[in-house]
């Protein structure tokens, strides 16, 4: 059968494109305690006790520490990488006072004018680097 591929030959083309990480069932096992996490600030008690000492609040997930440092950071690229869910990480966002622009915008390296203008212009264009491994 032409054109045919393993699932794992499937899912990697998830990994090929440039700029966009694929919310797959591997990165949702990666990030489970991550998003829980996230969510957990949902709750105004949660989020008092988390401004009050990040760290300790972190370290009372069983997390990576990577994925602890990449919080601590508010890496949103990283934590994507690492199995976050860029919905339940707008929990930490929205609990550091940013809206979702603002903190989109800190992922493109764009200005919050530049990302919104971009956005109401119809976003990316389809144009440019289409494959990381063809590099077109």
């Amino acid at each position: 059968m032409s054109g045919y591929k393993d699932i794992h030959e499937y899912l990697d083309d998830f990994e090929d494109i440039p700029g966009t990480r694929v919310y797959t069932a591997a990165r949702a096992r990666q990030g489970y305690h991550l998003n829980q996490f996230a969510m957990s600030l949902m709750k105004p008690e949660n989020r008092d006790r988390w401004k009050a000492d990040e760290r300790a609040y972190l370290d009372e997930w069983p997390m990576t520490e990577e994925q602890k440092q990449a919080v601590l950071d508010r890496d949103y690229n990283r934590l994507l990488d690492l199995g976050g869910n860029i919905y339940f990480l707008s929990k930490v966002f929205s609990t550091d006072g940013l809206s979702f622009v603002q903190a989109v915008s800190t992922m493109t390296g764009m200005s919050v004018e530049d990302y919104q203008a971009m956005m109401n212009a119809g976003g990316r264009s389809p144009k440019g680097v289409r494959s990381k491994r063809e590099g077109n």
